[in-house]
């Protein structure tokens, strides 16, 4: 796939390629990730810069003891490598692992240090990116320590019942391993498994073969339990 062809396929990328020095347009990659591909690995050199231009990823860090805690998950359109670069360090910081298909147009680090350099335009959108998810990081960072499990958990499925049209639907599964749950929440699988049965007593939630149930009576009543943990300490 060339760059036109890109472009042409995912218009909403051609902003990011408008003022993009003449010379990098023939030194550049697309290339196509499938899903649960790692795309760079946290402490490994990084070496080029990438433009997500469709699929989504996940951003995870892995520590020594063996756990893994998922700081996000993006959409395109989104950046790989912007923010090592941009802070002048060797390696990476965290691992990138696609969820989907992911469309990838790949430079050099080199190629994108000058890129930045000449391009003004180009210079703000990466910046407003990493202003957006440092904007949404720190909206956010406080929950985990100042709402219980509980809340937490209601929350993630309540998010997850909505983008699962739960509306339309009736009913969601939520098809996640408890061990996807932790990475995603940051809790033991032990408080997990404490959480959904207290849910379940409450009526809030069913389970079914191991996998966490909810209809829309139980969503309505839950988002009214949301809000009275919010009340409860504010």
């Amino acid at each position: 796939m060339t760059l036109e062809e890109l472009i042409q396929k995912y218009p909403d990328v051609k902003t990011y390629f408008e003022f993009m020095p003449e010379e990098l347009k023939s030194r550049y990659t697309i290339r196509t990730f499938p899903p649960g591909t790692i795309i760079h690995q946290k402490d490994y050199p990084l070496n080029y810069f990438g433009i997500v231009c469709s699929g989504d990823h996940r951003v995870i860090n892995e520590f020594e003891n063996g756990n893994v805690f998922m700081i996000e998950k993006n959409e395109a359109i989104d950046f790989i490598g912007e923010v090592t670069t941009l802070a002048d360090k060797p390696n990476t910081s965290v691992t990138i692992e696609t969820l989907t298909d992911c469309v990838v147009f790949m430079i050099s680090r080199a190629d994108f240090e000058m890129w930045i350099a000449q391009d003004i335009h180009f210079l703000r959108l990466v910046a407003h990116k990493i202003a957006y998810k440092l904007y949404r990081s720190s909206y956010n960072r406080g929950a985990k320590l100042f709402y219980p499990p509980t809340f937490l958990f209601l929350d993630y499925l309540l998010k997850y019942a909505s983008l699962n049209r739960i509306e339309k639907t009736g009913s969601i599964t939520l098809k996640k391993t408890r061990e996807g749950i932790k990475e995603e929440l940051g809790m033991t699988v032990k408080t997990i498994n404490r959480t959904i049965a207290k849910l379940k007593e409450d009526g809030l939630i069913d389970t079914c073969k191991g996998k966490v149930t909810m209809d829309l009576t139980q969503y309505k009543r839950a988002q009214e339990e949301i809000t009275y943990y919010v009340s409860r300490h504010e």
